[in-house]
């Protein structure tokens, strides 16, 4: 398999296609497109926006497309289905890939080191870049080549499935995670509600003990030992929101046990 690889990429000109889900992305999706439209292929699913989302999309490329919603696994999965390319690189609609990273990932799949590629990722919450805690340590795997890798069918919280050792890049990738405390909010519940279930579905347990130890360590990790303080204010703020997240999946599990006795 690894002669054929190589075989292979010495006769084939690397290329690749990057993939994204959408939904009511239009504050975001443009500066998402904007900074990928060298690659050599776009595709874009998705599930049912009624905002200017699929019209921007298609300034940008043919291949968007529309389905329902079976969670960010499974969606990523289809979007993935769709590439051509021999390279993957999976974005979503409210991130962007800055000049230094571009030219990275062209240089890395003309020669590479590894089929599979983690990266670091730079967070913006409220306009402002978080840069510790638990979200300064943040890390993605999204670069890798076509076959060798797919994502796990969580609805939420997916990951990338490989057998293959993973690589690494050098220049982060801009998420603007939040741009206001009520999306904060609004994202934290959906979340803890799609987390709580996926658990529950898994066979998951949990009590209030639990609930109140899980989400004084994810503040005390992330704010003390990981030196979040150092955000300032906004620092304060994202590490409470993760604890109080962190809180209620739990107890939103515990609601979904309650039901089901």
């Amino acid at each position: 398999m690894r002669r054929y690889y190589a075989q292979t990429e010495q006769k084939m000109k690397p290329s690749i296609s990057i993939i994204l889900i959408t939904k009511n992305s239009e504050k975001t999706v443009e500066k998402c497109l904007e900074s990928i439209q060298w690659a050599n292929e776009i595709i874009v699913l998705d599930s049912g926006s009624t905002d200017q989302t699929l019209s921007i999309c298609l300034k940008y490329t043919d291949h968007v497309f529309q389905t329902d919603w079976p969670g960010f696994g499974i969606q990523k999965n289809r979007a993935l289905a769709k590439a051509t390319s021999n390279w993957v690189f999976s974005i979503d609609s409210d991130e962007w890939i800055t000049d230094a990273l571009r030219e990275e990932m062209i240089k890395t799949i003309k020669n590479p080191t590894a089929l599979v590629f983690q990266l670091p990722r730079l967070n913006q919450y409220c306009g402002q870049w978080i840069r510790h805690g638990d979200v300064g340590k943040d890390k993605v795997t999204r670069l890798f080549k076509r076959g060798f890798a797919h994502f796990s069918d969580d609805r939420v919280h997916e990951k990338i499935m490989t057998s293959e050792k993973i690589g690494k890049l050098t220049f982060p990738l801009c998420h603007n995670t939040y741009d206001s405390i009520d999306a904060l909010l609004q994202r934290m519940n959906l979340y803890s509600s799609l987390s709580a279930k996926m658990r529950f579905d898994r066979g998951k347990k949990t009590n209030l003990l639990k609930a109140i130890i899980s989400a004084c360590w994810s503040f005390t990790r992330a704010y003390f030992f990981r030196a979040g303080f150092l955000d300032g204010k906004m620092g304060f703020i994202v590490c409470a929101a993760a604890a109080q997240s962190s809180y209620y999946r739990h107890v939103k599990l515990m609601e979904l046990m309650k039901q089901r006795c």
